[in-house]
C-alpha cells in the first residue's frame, strides 16, 4: 500500500512540474545549434537564433553572452509577448579555422534550468 501511495504522489508532483505557468522559450534551430558549414572569410558571419515564447507571460532575455571576444551577440531589448517570435543575432569575426563556440542566454523562462540556455555555433572558416 505504501508503494502505491508513493507512486501516486510522485506522479502528481511530476504533473505539477510540467504544468508550470510563465514564459517558455523554444528555439527553432535543431539542438540549439547553428552550423555555418564551410564558409569563406568574406562571409559577414551573422546568423540568427530564432525563438518563440510558448508560455503565457512575457519572456525577458536578460543577457546573451559569449566567453570569447570573437563573437558579438545582439539580444532583443524588449519583452517577447506570449505566442510571439524573437531572435538573437550572433556575429562571428571570421577568423580562419574551425568554429566551436557557445553563447549563454539567461532568461526568465520556466522551461529551462535556472532560465539558462546554451546556444552553439559550429563550422569552419576557409
Amino acid at each position: 500500500m505504501k508503494n502505491v501511495a508513493s507512486f501516486i504522489i510522485i506522479v502528481l508532483f511530476s504533473a505539477i512540474g510540467y504544468a508550470q505557468n510563465g514564459p517558455k522559450i523554444e528555439f527553432t534551430a535543431p539542438d540549439n545549434t547553428i552550423d555555418y558549414g564551410k564558409i569563406s572569410k568574406s562571409d559577414n558571419g551573422v546568423r540568427s537564433f530564432e525563438f518563440t515564447n510558448t508560455g503565457d507571460a512575457p519572456l525577458l532575455i536578460i543577457s546573451a553572452e559569449s566567453t570569447v571576444s570573437s563573437i558579438v551577440v545582439t539580444k532583443p531589448g524588449t519583452a517577447i509577448m506570449p505566442g510571439k517570435k524573437g531572435k538573437i543575432d550572433v556575429k562571428y569575426n571570421m577568423t580562419p579555422g574551425p568554429i566551436r563556440k557557445t553563447i549563454t542566454v539567461e532568461t526568465n523562462a520556466v522551461n529551462q534550468p535556472e532560465g539558462r540556455v546554451a546556444l552553439k555555433i559550429k563550422g569552419e572558416v576557409l
